[in-house]
């Protein structure tokens, strides 16, 4: 490879870059639109759960613990009605999200030493809200009656419990998203935007100069992936500083592990994209391939659904999908201050995946006489 060759080439690829009306915008707008957009929408986390009550007992315990839950965060009590269709009324029309039923002399059984069902049910429509719900309301239920018996003496066969949440004390949905949202920042920018640029040389008929020109086809594709790299990683500097200036969220790791699986990240959608681009031959073609591999990354990848929360078969899948390995690092370099060492095995699967994608796209690509 012709150093000198290179650095030509790289310079006539920032001059393109820089005159190009998309990508500039697109570089300075993703890393903002991403960091500082998506952790405000895409989160996960389930608050005022509407609860309609069935109010049978009509007693002061029952009234306590409508108080409770209305005064919880997490729940608001939409009605408190007569009957159980009315509350079920409020769950057709979408007003609550979860049905509690008092029983008649429910008060008057806890205090003779009876144990009489307090019902809870849930909208199975929305099922994750739903169950979160129900869950809710018990443990709100739960912390009323406890304190019930404790101010009228009595005792309940129930230990204390001591919950302490490890590596994101908070619970904030935040702290797990932003660490791999800079995955969405690699695929765009070393992913989609250099096989964009690729197949437009192919459409204008550039690249057909190219081809016919003593240039090695390695010095050229490095040349249209360096910059995007570069840029890559300042767009992962400007999404940490984001997450560090606006939510206060910094790595508890050491930041090079970051860089260095970034690195890594990087060379596998660069391989990716050159190799979509060398079997399209419109943008647009390319743009529905980059699309469709974009979705299944985001999807099957562990960005917004856990993958122990997937279906056995699609944790199997996961394992052929390179951003769940980027997003493993990502989280827990950031909450638990992983090192290189604790992560070795997904920095080692990273590196093939590079390997092998850019094997494939030095394959795919063609010099044409």
């Amino acid at each position: 490879m012709n150093l000198r060759i290179l650095e030509i080439l790289l310079k006539k690829e920032i001059r393109l870059m820089m005159r190009n009306p998309f990508i500039p915008r697109m570089i300075i707008a993703m890393p903002l639109m991403v960091m500082l957009v998506l952790p405000l929408v895409a989160n996960m986390e389930v608050k005022n759960v509407g609860v309609a009550v069935v109010d049978n007992d009509r007693s002061e315990l029952s009234r306590r613990i409508i108080a409770d839950m209305n005064a919880s965060e997490f729940l608001s009590v939409k009605g408190n009605e007569f009957s159980y269709g009315n509350a079920l009324q409020l769950i057709e029309t979408g007003s609550a999200d979860a049905i509690v039923v008092i029983p008649d002399n429910y008060s008057k059984n806890l205090t003779n030493g009876h144990k009489p069902k307090l019902e809870i049910d849930a909208n199975g429509v929305n099922a994750t809200k739903g169950m979160l719900g129900a869950n809710y309301a018990a443990q709100s239920i739960s912390h009323t009656l406890r304190q019930w018996h404790a101010a009228n003496g009595a005792e309940l066969s129930l230990s204390q419990i001591s919950v302490m949440n490890y590596f994101n004390p908070t619970l904030n949905f935040r702290n797990y998203m932003i660490p791999a949202l800079m995955v969405v920042l690699i695929i765009i920018i070393c992913g989609f935007l250099p096989t964009l640029n690729l197949v437009r040389e192919k459409e204008t008929g550039t690249i057909e100069a190219m081809n016919v020109t003593p240039v090695s086809k390695f010095t050229f594709v490095l040349s249209k992936l360096i910059p995007y790299w570069v840029v890559g990683l300042l767009v992962i500097t400007v999404g940490m500083i984001i997450g560090c200036l606006v939510y206060g969220l910094v790595p508890a790791g050491n930041i090079a592990n970051i860089y260095f699986a970034a690195v890594l990240f990087s060379l596998v959608m660069s391989g990716l994209g050159v190799t979509i681009a060398n079997t399209s031959s419109t943008m647009l073609q390319s743009i529905f391939m980059m699309f469709a591999f974009i979705m299944i990354f985001q999807l099957m990848g562990g960005l917004f659904t856990p993958i122990a929360s997937m279906p056995q078969w699609a944790q199997y899948f996961t394992h052929a999908v390179p951003p769940r390995y980027f997003i493993e690092i990502m989280r827990s370099v950031y909450l638990k201050g992983a090192s290189i060492a604790d992560l070795w095995i997904q920095y080692t699967i990273l590196a093939c995946f590079a390997l092998l994608f850019c094997g494939i796209a030095s394959f795919t690509y063609r010099k044409q006489s």
